[in-house]
């Protein structure tokens, strides 16, 4: 090598562990949607500190193959879905406030009807009574709705 100076690419592990579970997402074994594998899990599995997995996640999540749901964890947005890491980050009251307000334009939920209770919206949805009375509060503050003291929340009568 005369004087040529060999240029090498050197991959972190960081680098590797991130083409690693890329490879593993584009092959389907984690489906998208679903839980992705815990930092306490990867680094024992890939025998790395925290701080690379955190690294590898970062360019995982920057490709748009996961996003970070508060209250979950990371999620599987999958290849070129873009609109499911949107929808995977969205928070969970605004998603419960989205599909009413969707029943309210539709006019499954007409003037007048009465809402789910929050109780109901808790066992439909698994959240907590503060989610859902947070996407109640989201709907009354766009207008679609109004509480009535002692009786519940009901669809705004539109003038």
């Amino acid at each position: 090598m005369s004087g040529e100076r060999r240029r090498t690419t050197s991959w972190g592990a960081y680098a590797q562990i991130a083409d690693a579970l890329r490879r593993r997402i584009d092959a389907g074994d984690y489906a998208p949607g679903s839980r992705f594998p815990s930092e306490t899990v990867l680094c024992g599995e890939f025998g790395v500190v925290r701080n690379t997995i955190r690294r590898a996640l970062a360019e995982l999540e920057a490709d748009g193959l996961v996003a970070t749901v508060p209250g979950m964890g990371r999620v599987v947005c999958g290849a070129d879905q873009a609109a499911t890491a949107e929808h995977a980050t969205m928070p969970r009251y605004r998603k419960i406030a989205d599909e009413l307000w969707a029943r309210i334009d539709t006019g499954d939920l007409a003037p007048g009807d009465p809402l789910p209770s929050e109780a109901v919206i808790v066992a439909q949805h698994g959240v907590s009574r503060g989610t859902a009375r947070q996407a109640l509060v989201e709907l009354e503050h766009a207008g679609l709705i109004e509480s009535v003291h002692g009786k519940g929340r009901f669809v705004r009568r539109r003038p």
